[in-house]
């Protein structure tokens, strides 16, 4: 025992390091998300994020945004709770039978102008959960997708990105 500890102190991890962060780059990136949003509504953009079936990988992703590293309210981005106050509804994981109604009452809660993106790919198309008897399929099949966001799970920044397209091409 006294072997496996000394080791265990002595050796260094077997992870990779991480790469270093782009603070510039994400600032810049931010910044123009919302300088979009303030562009075509007149005010910082709200989301309001719905987990429809998923295994919860897209979720962290999402919720990184608000961690100190990300910190989106520091560019006027931020999350609501009430889909009554949303402008993006972010949907995350295949839509199962038992999340069907909620997802097509929370979009129809929505004011206009509402954009739905789907993060991730199994709310692209179901993803691994495709096929299954619990599965209607992807966020498309419940509510019209203005944008998808591949990946899994994407990364924040892709999410970041994926927000000012969205911006940037929405009518």
């Amino acid at each position: 025992m006294r072997r496996t500890l000394f080791e265990s102190l002595t050796r260094r991890p077997l992870t990779e390091i991480p790469p270093l962060p782009d603070d510039a780059a994400l600032a810049e990136l931010a910044t123009s998300v919302n300088r979009a949003a303030r562009r075509k509504l007149g005010r910082s953009l709200s989301i309001r994020a719905v987990d429809a079936g998923s295994c919860n990988g897209c979720e962290l992703e999402i919720h990184a945004l608000n961690n100190a590293f990300y910190d989106l309210e520091r560019f006027g981005l931020r999350f609501v709770a009430s889909p009554r106050h949303a402008d993006v509804l972010m949907v995350t994981g295949p839509v199962t039978k038992n999340m069907r109604e909620a997802l097509e009452r929370t979009y129809n809660a929505m004011p206009d102008p509402k954009w739905v993106v789907a993060v991730g790919d199994c709310a692209v198309d179901g993803g691994l959960f495709s096929g299954s008897y619990a599965v209607v399929g992807g966020v498309g099949k419940v509510v019209p997708v203005d944008l998808h966001i591949r990946g899994c799970p994407p990364q924040p920044v892709q999410l970041l990105a994926g927000l000012l397209t969205l911006l940037n091409e929405a009518g």
